[in-house]
């Protein structure tokens, strides 16, 4: 049974996306016909926090699909130290739920100031950063009451791959996004992944995936930290047998972010390694096999969020009200 507000709103990312979704496509044929015309010659996004953790998604995203290389901006770089980049031919993407945080917008007036196209992916149009951009690409989460971030972050993961599949004329990713807002219903409805039982009392956890897959367990592990209390940290699989791996031998718990791409072969290898090494491995899947490689880490997340939220109150923590953060966080 449902029981809390970060729950409810999890559930609503199917309705929030297919209405996203339609209402935004002439935005994004628009924005993929800019975007060729223009031809950037790298990409940046600011963010901070599930934000920030988005942009990892799109630098896999347009890295795959658009062969252009993707960074992830320091904003402190304007706001703190009052230097400007070299950004002409750049596109630079900046994403925030509220587009009002002061050094979010301090990196994106910056960024345009020195030449970049600018895009939001912003979820109030009201915001001072809708006003400074070039393009928005709403996120139509509507209101957020929980701390955190669900339906929004969905939401933004949704925007990045409908912008890049316009861009680049993928029609095949085009018609699959279609079948998101079934396949996000598909997931939420699916058996339980996470949960105090398989934690097994777990106070760290490492959250592995792989590419795309990669690109959603900092989410995963920023949640796990807010709403629960379990210390999270994220890598890539690969990266984790790279020096990392020796916290095994401490009787590690991992987290398997599995997802049915390109990486899935190599990703597994290095799941059976860890697994060989003792570690207690939980796994998290996309739930329907049949879906496009690009839009599975969704569904995982989807899922995801409704079992971290059941997590949280079975460790008698409030998901919806984290001790000590706040919905909308300013930054200098």
């Amino acid at each position: 049974m449902t029981q809390t507000i970060m729950e409810k709103e999890a559930l609503q990312a199917s309705a929030v996306i297919k209405h996203q979704l339609i209402n935004n496509v002439e935005i994004a044929k628009n924005l993929g016909e800019k975007l060729r015309t223009i031809a950037p010659s790298m990409v940046m996004i600011i963010g901070r926090g599930s934000s920030d953790h988005a942009g990892v998604f799109a630098k896999y995203l347009i890295e795959i699909e658009a062969g252009i290389p993707v960074c992830a901006a320091a904003p402190s770089v304007a706001s703190v130290y009052g230097k400007t980049l070299k950004l002409d031919q750049a596109l630079v993407i900046i994403i925030s739920q509220s587009g009002r945080s002061p050094d979010i917008l301090a990196q994106a007036e910056m960024a345009k100031t020195a030449g970049a196209f600018t895009v939001a992916l912003v979820n109030d149009q009201s915001s001072p950063l809708a006003a400074l951009v070039d393009v928005v690409l709403p996120l139509s989460a509507g209101e957020e009451v929980s701390v955190a971030a669900t339906k929004s972050y969905l939401a933004t993961l949704s925007a990045l791959l409908q912008m890049t599949a316009y861009w680049t004329q993928n029609d095949e990713l085009v018609s699959a996004l279609d079948t998101l807002p079934g396949l996000l219903a598909m997931a939420a409805q699916a058996p339980t992944q996470l949960s105090n039982e398989n934690l097994n009392g777990a106070k760290n956890l490492v959250v592995l995936g792989r590419g795309l897959g990669y690109g959603i367990t900092k989410e995963i592990a920023l949640k796990l930290k807010e709403v629960s209390s379990i210390h999270a940290e994220a890598f890539s699989s690969a990266e984790f047998l790279h020096g990392p791996v020796t916290l095994v031998e401490q009787k590690l718990t991992i987290i398997d972010c599995h997802v049915d791409d390109e990486s899935a072969n190599s990703h597994h290898q290095q799941i059976s390694e860890v697994i060989s090494r003792g570690a207690d491995v939980i796994s998290l899947n996309q739930v329907a096999k049949d879906a496009h490689p690009r839009l599975a880490p969704l569904l995982v997340l989807q899922r995801f969020y409704l079992d971290v939220a059941k997590v949280a109150v079975g460790r008698g923590f409030n998901p919806d009200q984290p001790l000590g953060l706040k919905k909308v966080t300013r930054t200098l």
